[in-house]
């Protein structure tokens, strides 16, 4: 009986151990895809930067589209009133 469990348990643990690589893998893999995304992104600026874009702009640009519009709202009025209180308008 004793040989049973530490079969089964012994069978439990290889299937564990593959499932934990595949898992591994699968993150390895997505690893590897976010890198190459990301040396495309840096490829799109510098392409941008040699056609004479400003990229530091743009990328305020690509951060402002991914926010909530009454969010911006709200920050650049805050940003007005502050900018009219040290004399900045």
């Amino acid at each position: 009986m004793q040989d049973i469990i530490e079969d089964q348990a012994e069978a439990n643990y290889r299937v564990t151990a593959g499932e934990l690589r595949q898992f591994i893998e699968r993150f390895e893999r997505l690893e590897m895809e976010k890198k190459d995304i990301a040396d495309q992104q840096k490829e799109v600026m510098a392409e941008a930067k040699g056609r004479g874009y400003d990229t530091k702009v743009m990328r305020k640009i690509i951060a402002l589209r991914k926010r909530d519009k009454n969010d911006i709202a709200e920050e650049e009025a805050v940003l007005e009133m502050y900018k009219e209180a040290l004399g900045m308008s």
